[in-house]
């Protein structure tokens, strides 16, 4: 009887009656994502973003609506869209090795979506310097044009420079703080649900 429920068990831990014990289950673990995952990475994201507006505010003096307007000017919008999508995948992979910092797939699609942000900056500044001198080739030089085609250059390097002054030093923040979390002995994770004690790794 007592080989009978090691052999339920698989491990010599067989329970009561013979009934198998379950192996305890990782609170996560793989690509699972969860709706509490998602909520937490978008109010980390929506607080930087506050914080981002009211720095911006207090250096331009501009209302919040005109330096959107603005932004979205500059950049544009598919870089935008991008930009935060990246970043929402980085953060929640940063929720989840805050949890678990032995979870290598996320740490694994953090590390890739925060290069992925590098990689869009880098793409907008070549596609502003671009067709700045796109614009130079095809325009007719001449007093009568020279302002108009200095300010179309000046758009267009704006684009250029903002997108990697923007987007280098979010995915270098970013990468960084994934490292540090994956660095992390697991037995000092953080439960689900739980704030980190005295003296624990933040």
């Amino acid at each position: 009887m007592a080989r009978a429920d090691r052999d339920l068990d698989g491990a010599g831990n067989g329970g009561p009656h013979g009934a198998p014990v379950m192996p305890p289950r990782r609170p996560v673990g793989g690509l699972g994502l969860t709706l509490d995952d998602a909520a937490r990475a978008t109010a980390i994201l929506l607080a930087g973003l506050s914080g981002a507006l009211a720095l911006g505010v207090g250096l331009t003096g501009d209302r919040v609506s005109a330096l959107v307007a603005r932004t979205e000017r500059v950049v544009g919008p598919v870089f935008l869209a991008a930009l935060l999508l990246l970043t929402l995948i980085a953060l929640i992979a940063v929720v989840r090795l805050w949890r678990d910092p032995s979870d290598r797939s996320w740490h694994i699609v953090g590390l890739q979506a925060s290069a992925g942000i590098a990689t869009l900056a880098l793409t907008f500044t070549l596609l502003g310097i671009g067709l700045g001198i796109a614009s130079l080739s095809t325009a007719a030089l001449g007093p009568e044009t020279a302002g108009r085609l200095v300010g179309a250059l000046t758009r267009r390097f704006a684009m250029a420079f903002a997108t990697s002054i923007v987007g280098l030093p979010l995915a270098a923040l970013l990468r960084a703080v994934l490292l540090v979390l994956a660095a992390r002995e697991p037995d000092r994770a953080v439960p689900d649900g739980e704030a980190p004690g005295p003296g624990e790794a933040t």
